[in-house]
């Protein structure tokens, strides 16, 4: 498994980085290590996202089977506006 190793860290980042390592009970590393996992999304993640994505947007552009049995939002608001 390749290291990375990073330099010049500003002392503020460095902090949040060990209290937030210290509330999850992990090591800075560990916690480092978590957050590139969370935020940078390997290109097998983002295909992913973009299925889940386009699925979704096929989805809305679909008309509901049923109104359904509430009201529409606009007539709530209508309703509310005439109390």
């Amino acid at each position: 498994m390749p290291t990375l190793y990073v330099e010049n860290i500003p002392e503020e980042i460095y902090e949040a980085l060990r209290e937030r390592a210290r509330a999850h009970r992990r090591s800075i590393a560990q916690e480092i290590l978590g957050l590139l996992e969370q935020h940078v999304p390997t290109p097998k993640e983002v295909e992913r996202r973009r299925r889940f994505l386009k699925a979704a947007l096929r989805r809305s552009a679909e008309k509901p089977l049923t109104a359904g049995p509430f009201p529409s939002a606009e007539e709530m608001l209508r309703d509310d506006r005439s109390r």
